[in-house]
């Protein structure tokens, strides 16, 4: 969107949409033969790769183009789109532009969201690696794909803040904390250089560990974050290897994603669902281990040596740092992270 639509200090609030309908049961439109579906687009104007190109699409009376400039202008976007009973919602922008657009549209389709595509137009576009779309994916290629592509089905990572029951849930893919924020922020540097994507994840994990080998335990990115971390309905507390400060983590990540950019396999064997990994103040012997342990490879002890690869239907969070999802900041406190509905989103 053309501002961001959640401040650093705090999670959106449950204000509704001018004219917001409640969450109905919306059922797939069955078309006559030949009909043309009808296609919301929510297209982000400030996104890296976007130039307008899909804008001459709007001449068509079944094509409707929203461009939210905040996010009040987003939640009525979406609520007209919901009421033109839409066939296809087309999110044209990057991870950012999902989270914003899956957040506010959450009170108007609950659990029945029409199909998604999602053009690969951001500066990180994780979500589309996971899905296969490609680079140069149109707004009029995915339209086609509605009825000769495939179909990939994923549940967002749901974020509950324990704290402020106000406020509302906030929807992504990829979460992250600790040492993770703290690479969120040299990722900026990298999207100034010109990293993108991949490569821009491939420039920040190289960076992070280095820092890792070189820094002491007071430096932030071996410090982490004061964190508790419970799993599942139990609450029973994630094991710590006793590996520095209890107390701290020194990296959060999860993610209901099953590709990742850069060819990274955080989660070792863990493929489906809610995963994250946990790492513990590890000793440099053991970050050298890193690079074999996120391309996947098999690396015996890993919770005695402080990184732990979970999963879990869900978890709480309480952590006294800033958080990222989707590549925002969120404030510290004490959440509840689970899994959102599940998505239908249309493929090549």
């Amino acid at each position: 969107m053309a501002t961001s639509i959640y401040e650093f200090a705090q999670l959106p609030r449950r204000d509704a949409a001018p004219g917001e309908r409640p969450v109905r049961s919306r059922g797939r439109r069955v078309r006559a033969p030949g009909e043309a579906p009808v296609v919301g687009v929510i297209y982000n104007p400030r996104s890296h790769r976007n130039r307008g190109a899909d804008l001459d699409c709007s001449i068509s009376p079944h094509i409707h183009i929203a461009q939210p400039g905040d996010r009040s202008q987003l939640l009525e976007a979406l609520a007209d789109l919901a009421a033109r009973d839409i066939d296809l919602l087309v999110i044209n922008g990057g991870d950012g532009t999902v989270r914003d657009v899956l957040t506010c549209g959450a009170p108007l389709f609950g659990a029945d969201w029409p199909p998604i595509a999602v053009l690969p137009k951001g500066k990180t576009n994780a979500l589309t690696i996971d899905l296969g779309v490609p680079k140069d994916w149109s707004l009029q290629a995915a339209i086609e794909a509605l009825d000769t592509g495939g179909t990939v089905r994923r549940r967002p990572i749901a974020i509950e803040s324990l704290d402020d029951p106000a406020s509302a849930h906030v929807f992504g893919f990829i979460f992250g904390a600790g040492a993770f924020t703290t690479a969120t922020r040299a990722g900026q540097v990298s999207h100034r250089l010109g990293a993108f994507n991949s490569l821009a994840v491939g420039a920040t994990a190289l960076w992070a560990l280095a820092q890792s080998l070189f820094a002491t335990r007071s430096n932030p990115w071996r410090k982490g974050a004061r964190m508790t971390i419970r799993l599942g309905a139990s609450g029973a507390p994630l094991g710590h290897s006793g590996k520095g400060d209890p107390e701290y983590r020194q990296a959060l990540f999860a993610s209901t994603l099953e590709r990742l950019p850069a060819g990274l396999v955080p989660f070792g064997r863990l493929r489906h669902g809610l995963k994250l990994v946990a790492v513990d103040q590890i000793s440099r012997l053991t970050t050298l281990s890193v690079p074999a342990v996120v391309r996947g490879r098999s690396v015996s002890g890993l919770r005695e040596k402080g990184i732990h690869q979970i999963a879990a239907s869900h978890f709480t969070l309480e952590i006294e740092d800033q958080f990222i999802l989707d590549g925002e900041a969120f404030p510290a406190g004490n959440y509840r992270i689970g899994q959102g509905p599940e998505l239908e989103f249309v493929t090549p």
